[in-house]
């Protein structure tokens, strides 16, 4: 339009959904509108951001370029849409107030990072927030952890205590102040405090990081508070604090994860790609597994005998402070950051909890009085076979981002997960939401964190789901918490879960070939499956192929104590001379053991499985890597840490029909050249894997000539190792396959109940309900 005797002016109406609100999105399109002399207005609507731009038709579109290229760190745009309006004579703009029902379907962002304009300030003597350890802005800080209820208004969060005193209330009310809206935003005058406790004396102000620092550099366990619960710190350098830890930590063997100040911290103890550093300095700030580098600071008992470390950077002021004082009093900058716990419980969070479990673990507690709302642990990653991250374990800084669903559920969804690694995940339309890891649901504390969980997702996200999903064990405390919901149920077997989840985040419906393979799933046959083959969509799959099953003498016994595994497969296949192998047992433990084992063979308490991750137990109790574990998957993961890194050839394999007409992959004769020992044990290991690789190609190479698909779909916590996973996704490109893995939820059971509701949305929208 030409205003007369003027310029032409123009008015677009310009809506963006995603997340977008709680981020500094509304402040920033004020700042962009001013920058092009636009007027009109910005507000909050009920799936995102609306405004109304007014001006010169090429500032408009200068303003419609920069609003997806320069937006907010936080910010996430999934769609901008534009129309023209008929201009209105505006040259102010201005930030105008929600619409009615803007919080309604709105979206929560994970907690940040501090950012770098924080940081700066943290670290500026003449800042007035300098060395406050609570320091944010809309760019930064806690979110998801703090959040009681939506609106995302500091009411609604643990910050409702803290009154923003004159000079915090006026930056929040600026919309020109990148703390404008910053609902945690706060100062040493006005916020949250932190303080030391050691050996009885209650430390403040300036002190607590510097006497914090001291401590630890003499050897003491102290207990962090942070975003999403505490922390167990110890130098890493310090074999003697790091052994202490482990024992009262009751974490014998498990890597612990290391915290650096900056990526030239972390550049010190470890090797990493570009791609790699950008991951590790991102809001998210994930753990990453990384090659250690020869003569890292690092003392054995960090990671021995593995190759890598999971390293993270400090990602709070708080941290920030506490590594700068190590570094000021001659330390490393990094620290032991292990999850704050008694292993196989949830993650420590609230103080008075914290003294009470952790008290017996910590010499000393670095507290502050921001409570925390939200549990939330640190998220795990490393670089998948295809260079892009991949999940290990999915919370802090992810969630509660959401997934795709599509093409989406007829009817909101609840799917419960697993028995390990537990998670939940809520599901309406084509929106996913799955929770932050909680741990195992082996104790009373972690079902009472999923129970807690599940109410408060439900409230922040507005779902009231009609069908629980569940998996097929009829023991795992999440079938029972499914069938005590009051729900309809939907149960999805376990593989099913694993395959739909690597679907459901790459937006397929299928048919693929999916290869399954994990510790134990229950299988629709009541036995224990867990490498498998099948044809799957989302809605429903054929196991065409399975591995050959192993015996697990005692049943869980056996999972625990990987030598009776070892022992059973070695009497297979040489008869009872091998009763007198001391090899073949624990250390100190006589033949007689091994003759109760051996009974068990034939009796009730010997399940047999398919489970690849078994075999690789087996693999490691006949090369003598281990006998007993201490956590899930220790046996795989030194086996595959031990193993040679050049290319090797396999050994022997079968692929052979079986009863039922489907394909068995038989790794016996694998077993037998092991049980042989002609070959050193680090060539051995690598053999294995070779042969694992080799034999799940050649089966999926039978299983694609047979249907014609050429998309394979990898699955399950077996697919977390990187040197088999790397080998089978070589092999399986080179033959021209397109292979999907995991991203964005983990391979472990930690993305089951993302899978689950993938076939769930998929059989409702079929009116297939419990349908294969």
């Amino acid at each position: 339009m030409m205003a007369a005797g003027g310029p032409s002016v123009d008015r677009w109406r310009v809506e963006v959904q995603g997340i977008v609100q709680g981020v500094g999105f509304r402040p920033f399109v004020y700042r962009l509108a001013r920058r092009y002399s636009l007027g009109g207005f910005v507000r909050n609507h009920s799936r995102g951001v609306t405004a109304e731009v007014e001006g010169d038709p090429r500032a408009l579109a200068a303003f419609l370029e920069a609003l997806s290229l320069e937006a907010p760190p936080l910010a996430r745009i999934d769609r901008v849409g534009a129309e023209p309006v008929p201009p209105r004579g505006e040259r102010e703009f201005r930030v105008a107030e929600s619409a009615a029902g803007a919080v309604k379907d709105t979206l929560v962002r994970p907690d940040a990072a501090v950012c770098p304009a924080c940081l700066q300030e943290l670290f500026d003597p003449s800042d007035r927030r300098y060395h406050y350890p609570f320091i944010n802005c809309t760019d930064c800080g806690p979110r998801f952890t703090i959040i009681r209820d939506v609106p995302y208004d500091r009411p609604f969060t643990t910050m409702a205590a803290f009154a923003m005193c004159p000079r915090c209330r006026a930056e929040y009310e600026d919309p020109g102040d990148r703390r404008f809206h910053a609902q945690p935003d706060a100062c040493p005058e006005c916020g949250p405090r932190a303080w030391l406790e050691l050996a009885g004396e209650v430390v403040e102000g300036e002190a607590v990081f510097e006497r914090a620092a001291a401590a630890l550099l003499s050897g003491a366990i102290v207990a962090v508070k942070g975003l999403g619960g505490y922390h167990l710190a110890v130098h890493p350098a310090d074999g003697r604090a790091v052994a202490r830890l482990r024992a009262r930590k009751r974490r014998p063997h498990k890597p612990l994860a290391v915290m650096a100040l900056d990526s030239d911290t972390a550049a010190v103890l470890v090797r990493m790609t570009a791609a790699e550093q950008a991951a590790l300095t991102s809001p998210a700030r994930p753990i990453l597994l990384l090659p250690r580098r020869s003569g890292a600071p690092l003392a054995p008992e960090v990671s021995a005998p593995y190759p890598t470390v999971g390293v993270m950077l400090a990602y709070t002021p708080l941290h920030y402070l506490l590594l700068d004082a190590v570094r000021r009093q001659g330390g490393f900058p990094a620290l032991v950051m292990t999850s704050g716990n008694i292993s196989g419980q949830p993650i420590v969070a609230d103080t008075a909890e914290a003294h009470a479990r952790l008290g017996g673990v910590a010499d000393a507690f670095l507290d502050h009085n921001r409570p925390i709302h939200v549990r939330c642990d640190d998220s795990v990653a490393q670089s998948g076979p295809d260079g892009h991250l991949q999940l290990l374990r999915r919370a802090r800084g992810y969630v509660p981002d959401v997934l795709p669903l599509r093409p989406g559920t007829p009817r909101p969804l609840l799917a419960v997960g697993g028995q390990e690694k537990s998670t939940f995940a809520l599901g309406e339309g084509e929106r996913a939401f799955v929770s932050q890891y909680l741990g195992d649901l082996e104790t009373l504390e972690t079902l009472e964190a999923l129970q807690a969980g599940i109410r408060h997702f439900r409230r922040l996200f507005a779902i009231t789901p009609e069908v629980v999903v569940h998996d097929l064990h009829p023991r795992y405390l999440s079938t029972r918490l499914a069938e005590e919901s009051g729900l309809e149920r939907l149960a999805v077997q376990h593989h099913h879960a694993h395959i739909a989840a690597v679907l459901a985040e790459h937006g397929r419906q299928g048919p693929v070939i999916g290869v399954a393979a994990d510790g134990t799933g229950y299988g629709e046959d009541g036995t224990l499956w867990g490498g498998e083959i099948l044809v799957a969509s989302l809605a429903g799959y054929r196991r065409v192929a399975h591995l050959a099953p192993l015996p697990l003498p005692g049943g869980e016994e056996a999972i625990r104590e990987p030598w009776r595994v070892g022992l059973a497969a070695a009497y297979r296949l040489r008869g009872p001379e091998v009763l007198a192998d001391p090899r073949r047992r624990p250390a100190g433990m006589g033949p007689e053991a091994a003759q109760a084992v051996v009974r068990l063979l034939d009796g009730p308490y010997c399940p047999w499985t398919t489970s690849l991750g078994r075999w690789f137990d087996l693999a490691a109790a006949l090369l003598g890597i281990r006998s007993v574990v201490s956590y899930e998957g220790q046996a795989a993961m030194e086996l595959e840490a031990i193993a040679d890194a050049a290319p090797v050839p396999p050994y022997p394999y079968r692929l052979r029909r079986g009863r039922d007409g489907g394909l068995v992959l038989d790794l016996w004769p694998a077993a037998e050249a092991l049980l042989a020992g002609r070959d050193p044990v680090p060539l051995a290991a690598a053999r294995f894997h070779a042969t694992v690789a080799a034999l799940l190609e050649e089966a999926v190479q039978a299983v694609r000539q047979t249907t014609g698909l050429e998309e394979v779909a990898l699955g399950g916590g077996v697919f977390q190792n990187r040197l088999l996973t790397g080998c089978l996704y070589r092999r399986l490109t080179a033959a021209g396959l397109t292979v999907l893995v995991n991203h964005q939820v983990p391979p472990n059971d930690g993305g089951l109940a993302y899978g689950q509701l993938a076939v769930a949305a998929a059989r409702l929208r079929e009116g297939r309900g419990n349908g294969g």
